[in-house]
């Protein structure tokens, strides 16, 4: 048996479009928007409203007001419309999905994406067996 240290782990590094994760923090809105697909930069060409800057903002606030190695206090917002942008990577945003504000923790693979994409405003269907009067054979179904 030979005593070598055991193989160190290596973790796969994010890359957005071909840019780094620590590169693509400092990225200005002008080089977000070649990288981006064109709903979202037809959405940033068209002008941000001060509703999403202010929620920029306040996910700035919440992340320096966090404690070290903690996750930010959630901010939360109806803006289901509004684009993930590097800036708000590590924040947690409660997405309003119509009925209760769901928790999101804003990740690199979010970039681009819209924050209602992350709150489903609806129930999936979950096909079960027919109810009574469903079908015809449903009638030899026996009740429980």
């Amino acid at each position: 048996m030979s005593s070598a240290a055991p193989k160190r782990r290596t973790f796969r590094k994010f890359y957005f479009r071909g840019i780094e994760l620590d590169a693509l923090l400092d990225v200005s809105n002008e080089e977000l928007l070649n990288l981006v697909r064109a709903r979202q930069r037809r959405s940033f060409t068209r002008g941000l409203n001060r509703k999403y800057a202010t929620l920029v903002q306040k996910l700035r606030v919440a992340k320096k007001n966090a404690p070290e190695h903690e996750k930010p206090e959630a901010v939360k917002t109806h803006l289901r419309n509004m684009i993930v942008v590097p800036e708000m990577i590590g924040s947690v945003v409660g997405v309003y999905n119509g009925k209760v504000f769901n928790a999101v923790e804003i990740k690199p693979d979010m970039v681009g994406h819209y924050l209602g994409e992350f709150s489903l405003s609806y129930k999936p269907v979950r096909h079960g067996r027919p109810g009574i009067g469903a079908t015809h054979s449903s009638r030899f179904i026996p009740l429980k």
